[in-house]
């Protein structure tokens, strides 16, 4: 692969993304990248740098237009979580998140805002980074309908796996998985208003920014109350990763918000152990447990 310029070979490509060369959708995508990128800069008339490092379903360039402006040229692989990523943005429309500024729907390419100077929320006190969500959340938390999926629907689906998981004598121990499946069976049906929730809000997808001090990136967005929203950040490692750290979290931010501790203790428990395949799998377990019993 020779992505623009001749300068980018697929060992440069983000580490992250390796699993697609063992993967046949992944192989395939990843075989049509230089088309894609081909056409992206050619449309938006881009000049790209090297891609972002730290990218697991997408590769990600810093790039700069023909009027000099700094953006972010994002080529998604298709995934389900991140479907409608590009209307999640343009439901916020800069308010507490970057700025989409164009869409190629076809290629699942997104040109973006670029955050300068971009550091990630995760680079400051806990403390001042709460103060931080505590401003943002309640921006992004607008009602919102379609095409977004609910996260009834998506609790359902969670369930489904973890199910499929014990049956197939899966990672997750026995008392944990009956826990989650008790909080996800009491949680789904019975929701408060629905907003638009970033699902994958941690501490890395809080970039430092000029237009405002924090914008939020990358969302994985689902319909759904506003206490599931903490979940992410509660288990957001980034953040901190001791016990106190996971508690002060939870307890802080469901103060701040005015929102139900126990639910927001309960869907962080079942969203950080169904997203605990993988490699964090193991502290997501961990985080759990500790949310379990605390």
């Amino acid at each position: 692969m020779n992505i623009p310029g001749g300068r980018y070979r697929p060992e440069n490509l983000p580490s992250g993304i390796e699993w697609m060369h063992d993967d046949d959708a992944g192989k395939a995508w990843l075989e049509g990248l230089q088309a894609r990128v081909d056409h992206c800069t050619g449309r938006w008339r881009l000049k790209l740098g090297p891609p972002f490092e730290y990218s697991y379903v997408s590769v990600v360039f810093p790039a700069s237009t023909e009027d000099g402006a700094q953006v972010v040229l994002k080529l998604q692989f298709p995934h389900r979580e991140s479907e409608h990523e590009a209307e999640a943005l343009s439901h916020w429309d800069g308010r507490g998140a970057v700025r989409l500024l164009e869409h190629d729907p076809v290629r699942n390419a997104l040109l973006l805002e670029r955050c300068l100077p971009g550091l990630p929320l995760s680079s400051i006190r806990q403390p001042e980074a709460i103060d931080a969500l505590a401003e943002l959340l309640p921006r992004l938390w607008k009602p919102a309908g379609e095409p977004f999926g609910s996260l009834e629907s998506e609790a359902h689906h969670w369930e489904q796996g973890l199910l499929d998981q014990g049956s197939a004598g899966g990672p997750v121990p026995e008392d944990l998985m009956q826990a989650t499946l008790e909080a996800l069976n009491i949680l789904a049906g019975s929701q408060g208003e629905q907003v638009l929730l970033h699902q994958d809000l941690h501490g890395g997808n809080v970039l430092s920014a000029e237009r405002e001090p924090w914008l939020v990136i990358d969302p994985k967005p689902l319909t759904g109350e506003r206490e599931f929203g903490l979940a992410p950040i509660v288990r957001s490692s980034e953040l901190g990763d001791k016990p106190q750290d996971v508690i002060y979290r939870l307890d802080t931010l469901t103060d701040r918000l005015g929102l139900d501790r126990e639910r927001a203790r309960l869907w962080a428990i079942a969203q950080t152990v169904a997203w605990s395949s993988g490699d964090h799998g193991k502290e997501h377990i961990a985080t759990a447990r500790l949310l379990l019993e605390a």
